[in-house]
């Protein structure tokens, strides 16, 4: 009997667990930083974004922003469509190739009162060559690819 009861224990015990994986799994991939942890409002209001911090934090859609004051989180929080980033914050060049690149935060523009981000200087300037149709170009490709993890592009 004693054996019994053991046995179940540990097939317990192992059950226990491994329901518990997935949980700890999500939560992981959960945790993101938008923006590389940069204050969405000061490129609006700075000629160079700053970094926010842990202090002054706001989601959307499942991304953590960080802010470097509470008035700058407040300010974005009013409005986040203002601030948010194009395509899902991927650099702009790579959604109008239909590509999803991690994008460098201090790789950006502001046309039309919208944020873009690009993956490095090199790729900005190849974007900034014909602004127009890259974004008329990733506004349509990101219809398509939004969803998709970069990985199956």
């Amino acid at each position: 009997m004693n054996i019994i009861k053991k046995a179940f224990f540990a097939v317990s015990a192992v059950l226990a667990f491994a329901t518990a994986i997935p949980s700890f799994a999500d939560s992981a991939t959960d945790n993101i930083i938008g923006a590389g942890g940069y204050d969405l409002t000061t490129y609006f209001s700075q000629e160079k974004p700053q970094r926010g911090n842990g202090h002054h934090v706001a989601e959307v859609d499942r991304v953590t922003y960080v802010f470097a004051t509470d008035e700058n989180k407040k300010e974005f929080v009013a409005n986040p469509q203002k601030y948010l980033p194009q395509f899902g914050g991927y650099c702009a060049y790579g959604v109008s190739v239909s590509k999803k690149f991690v994008a460098d935060p201090e790789q950006f523009d502001i046309v039309d009162g919208k944020l873009y981000l690009n993956l490095d200087a090199k790729i900005r300037s190849i974007w900034l060559k014909d602004t127009a149709s890259r974004i008329t170009d990733g506004n349509t490709n990101w219809k398509v690819i939004a969803n998709k993890k970069a990985a199956e592009l």
